[in-house]
C-alpha cells in the first residue's frame, strides 16, 4: 500500500494563506459563551436572557410559549387587572412574519414589569411599568392580582432559572405561578401549581445593562471586594423603620453590647435596691 498522503484537489493559488479549520463548540458551554459575547457586543437597553437569578432585575419582559400563540404577561391600568396578551397580534408591519420566539421583545410599556430585588435577599418583588406602580402578590387560595401599592410577604417571588433557561416563580407559600385555563377558554395566572411543568414554565428578558451590573457585582463579590452600603432598600428600611413584625434586626456584636448595658442596668438597680433597705432599716 503506498503511504502517500492523499493531496487536496481545491485549486490554491500562490501566496493565498490557508484558513485554519475552527472546531465547533457544540457544547452548552461554548453556546454559553457565544451568547455572553454576543451580548457584550449589544447595547445596553438590548433584551437578553438571565443566566443567574441575581440578573433578574430592572425592567423585564416576561412571556410564555402558549400554543397556539405565546402570551406575555401585561398588565391593563384601565380596568387594573392582568391580562395575557397575544403576542402574535403585534404585528409591526402588514405581510411580515412573526420573529421568532426568542427574538421576541417588549413593544408597548404596559407588556414590561420593573424587578426590584432587596440587598441579599433571594425573592424579588414585580410592579407594573404603567399606571401607578402595583406589585404581584398571591394569596394563599392562589389568586394571583397587581392591585397593591404596598409590598409585603404576598408580593415576594423567588426566580428559578431551569435547566433550558426558562424562569419558575414561587411564591411564599411554596407554590408556583403559571398559567391557567378559565372558564370560556380564557386564559390567567394562577399561583397553585404544587410541580413545574409547561404551564409553569417562562422566558423572561431583562435589558443587557442590568445584567452586566449583575456580573460585575459577583465578580467584585468573589474577589473579596466589598464595597460600602449604598442608598437601598435595606438600608432605608433598617434607618426609618423596624423589620420583623416590629423587631429591630441588628448584627451580633450590637445584641452583646445590648445584653451588657442590660446587666449593668440590672447591677445598678440592685445596688439602689440595697442602698434603699438600708435607709428604710436605719428610720425604723
Amino acid at each position: 500500500m503506498s503511504t502517500d498522503k492523499v493531496r487536496s484537489t481545491k485549486l490554491k493559488f500562490k501566496g493565498e494563506k490557508s484558513k485554519k479549520k475552527r472546531k465547533h463548540e457544540g457544547n452548552e458551554e461554548g453556546r454559553s459563551s457565544r451568547r455572553r459575547k454576543q451580548e457584550d457586543d449589544q447595547e445596553p437597553e438590548a433584551w437578553v436572557l438571565p443566566d443567574d437569578p441575581t440578573q433578574i432585575r430592572g425592567p423585564s419582559f416576561i412571556f410564555h410559549p402558549s400554543d397556539p400563540s405565546p402570551i406575555c404577561v401585561t398588565f391593563d391600568s384601565t380596568r387594573n387587572r392582568i391580562i395575557l396578551h397575544s403576542l402574535d397580534r403585534d404585528k409591526s408591519d402588514e405581510g411580515k412574519e412573526n420573529p421568532t420566539l426568542l427574538d421576541r421583545v417588549p413593544t408597548e410599556v404596559s407588556q414590561v414589569w420593573v424587578i426590584t430585588r432587596v440587598a441579599g435577599s433571594s425573592t424579588i418583588n414585580l410592579r407594573t411599568g404603567v399606571g401607578e406602580g402595583k406589585f404581584l402578590s398571591c394569596d394563599k387560595h392562589g389568586l394571583v392580582s397587581a392591585d397593591r401599592e404596598a409590598r409585603g410577604p404576598q408580593e415576594e417571588w423567588t426566580p428559578v432559572i431551569l435547566p433550558d433557561g426558562m424562569v419558575a416563580f414561587q411564591n411564599i407559600y411554596e407554590k408556583y405561578l403559571s398559567v391557567d385555563e378559565a372558564a370560556g377558554g380564557v386564559l390567567q395566572l394562577r399561583g397553585d401549581s404544587e410541580e413545574v411543568g409547561f404551564a409553569e414554565r417562562f422566558w423572561v428578558k431583562i435589558q443587557n445593562r442590568y445584567k452586566k451590573e449583575a456580573t460585575d457585582e459577583e465578580k467584585k463579590r468573589q474577589a473579596g471586594i466589598v464595597e460600602g452600603p449604598s442608598a437601598d432598600e435595606a438600608s432605608v428600611n433598617h434607618m426609618y423603620q423596624a423589620w420583623g413584625a416590629g423587631r429591630s434586626v441588628v448584627s451580633g456584636a450590637d445584641k452583646q453590647e445590648i445584653k451588657r448595658a442590660k446587666k449593668e442596668g440590672r447591677l445598678a438597680e440592685t445596688m439602689l435596691d440595697r442602698r434603699a433597705k438600708l435607709k428604710s432599716d436605719r428610720f425604723c
